[in-house]
Order: structure tokens, then sequence, then C-alpha cells
């Protein structure tokens, strides 16, 4: 909703009625054609769009990391190469996507709107379980869509700043929602990738070992799964990485991620099948 300041020079009446601390109760209220919801489609039935794929997550005792692979698909087609799929949420959370891209980026801007209209309302910010209950709501409000194949299925991780601990939420298109313990991966690579966390993950991981461990993860999905793109090193295109700690979030630049991706894929020209676990 624009603000027009003509004439009287104050805010219109919307922007000054009192109501609750969510942006999308507000949009709703003033404004619903601009909510993905409400917005009606040109056909019926299933619409070929470019998808997302693979988000993986993993905890180590410090934070969480989250990071995603760099290829959209549409149907047998790469329809870009270098999508990002991994966006904060706010200063301690941070949410990957998978699923319809278009529709999966707007409702990332829409999240960090929810946040941040709420801090700005009531004064302090939500709690991570706040904030993971507020994401199943937007992802349920999305139903429709995802019944005729627009679904958007992200991946929510962030630090507890009251638990003091990092923590992963998964998603289902309905909206369910379930907290992960360790690591998660969603998308169509998922199947993949959780393999390779399951047998590489440990609970003594540091920062360092989290970071190489979700590039190994993704990696093995890319190997996999063709809708999941692997390190592009002929065109420098990485896996996106984030870090969220008790400092906040931050995302590996690219010189970090190109030396994780650098020695993963030195490592895999004599192993091609990545590290083995032990059998006991």
């Amino acid at each position: 909703m624009e603000a027009n300041f003509s004439g009287t020079g104050r805010l219109p009446a919307p922007f000054l009625t009192p109501g609750s601390s969510s942006f999308m109760d507000f949009l709703a209220q003033h404004q619903p054609e601009m909510l993905p919801r409400n917005r009606q489609l040109p056909t019926q039935g299933v619409i070929e769009a470019p998808h997302g794929t693979t988000i993986v997550a993993a905890s180590f005792p410090g934070g969480v990391v989250l990071a995603g692979d760099r290829r959209a698909t549409m149907g047998n087609v790469i329809a870009q190469r270098d999508i990002e799929k991994v966006f904060p949420a706010d200063e301690y959370s941070a949410v990957g996507i998978a699923g319809t891209a278009g529709l999966a980026v707007e409702m990332v801007k829409l999240f960090q709107l929810e946040l941040e209209h709420f801090e700005k309302v009531e004064g302090v910010s939500l709690s991570l379980e706040g904030k993971a209950n507020r994401l199943s709501t937007m992802i349920r409000s999305n139903l429709g869509m995802a019944m005729q194949g627009l679904a958007v299925v992200p991946l929510f991780a962030g630090w507890d700043v009251d638990r003091q601990k990092g923590r992963i939420f998964s998603y289902d298109v309905t909206g369910g929602r379930s907290e992960e313990h360790g690591y998660a991966a969603t998308g169509s690579g998922s199947l993949f990738a959780r393999g390779a966390l399951k047998k590489l993950f440990r609970d003594d991981l540091t920062e360092g070992q989290a970071t190489t461990l979700v590039v190994q993860a993704l990696y093995d999905a890319a190997d996999d799964d063709s809708a999941t793109g692997g390190p592009d090193l002929a065109r420098r295109i990485y896996p996106i990485v984030i870090v969220i700690t008790d400092e906040g979030f931050r995302r590996l630049t690219e010189a970090e991620s190109s030396e994780i991706v650098r020695a993963v894929h030195e490592r895999r020209l004599e192993e091609p099948d990545g590290p083995r676990a032990a059998l006991l």
C-alpha cells in the first residue's frame, strides 16, 4: 500500500488505525489483493514455472548452518544457474526456499516484513518459536496455489536467544511444522542430501566442519538429482552458505565458499562418492 501524503500531508487512515502486530493481517484488512493467496491464476491445472531445489541445514554447538544450491529448473530445462535460495529473515534467523521460485521469493519478502512489522509495533522481536509459527501460517495460506503445482516448502533455521542454541524447522505444503534435531533437508534432492547428512553428522561439529558438511550434502544431492546444481567451478557459482550464531546472521563470502567447495572437489577427484562413514 502506498502512503499518499498529498493534500493534508498526513498518513492515510489505515496506517493510523490500531490493529494487530501482524503485517499479513494489515494487508488482509486494508489491501487483500496484495496477498499472494488472493491472486487469480489465469489458467486451471498445473502451471509450469521455475522451481528451486535443494536446501540443507545442520546445527553445531555454537549455532546453525543453512545452505542451498543455485539451480532453478523448469521441467527438464535449467531455468537459472545462479538463483539465490537462502535469505536472512532477521538478525538471528534465515529461511531457505524450495518449490516455485517466484512465489517462494515473494513469500520470503513478506515474511521479512512480517517480522519487522511485529518488532516495530510490539517493541520486541518475536521468539524463534513465534517466527516458525508465523511462517507456518503463511505456507498454509498458499495451499490453494500448492494444489495447482505452485508449492513453496521452505526450511527455517535460527539462533534461539532464549535457549541459547541453533534450531531448525521443516514444513510441508499444508504449513505443518516439525522441529528437526541435528540436520534437515528439503527439495527434490533432499533424499540424497539427508542420507549424506545422516552418515556424516556429529553433535560436536565445529562451525567449519558444519559448513563443509552442508556442502558435502549438496554435492551428493547434485550427484543423483538432476534438478540440484552442483558447484560450478568454471562459472564461479558456489552454494550459498549462511551461519547463524549468538552474534547473528552471517553469509559466507564468495572467497570462503570457494575455498570449501574447491577443497571438497579436490577430495572428490580421488573419492568421487565422497567421504565414507565407519561401518562400526
